[in-house]
């Protein structure tokens, strides 16, 4: 069974700093935010894992990425993940 994944970094170096992202192989893009690869993250390395959350629809988990990333999906990330 294929699975994507919605994540919740944060930054080891600036705890307060987070960033959510959608992934089809979670473990490859740890380490890619981690080695720089990520213009976005670069700034806040390294990084880890705070919540990962797997989903066997595409569709599901970018619609749950995009709440993420609005306020009301950062106020709710915040609350309870």
């Amino acid at each position: 069974m294929k699975f994507y994944y919605v994540y919740i970094l944060q930054s080891e170096s600036d705890p307060k700093h987070y960033y959510t992202g959608f992934t089809k192989d979670l473990d490859s893009r740890l380490k890619s935010h981690n080695s720089g690869q990520v213009p976005h993250t670069l700034k806040y390395k390294p990084w880890r894992i705070k919540t990962a959350i797997a989903f066997t629809d595409r569709k599901q988990a970018l619609d749950f990425e995009t709440y993420l990333k609005s306020p009301s999906g950062r106020a709710f990330a915040k609350k309870r993940l």
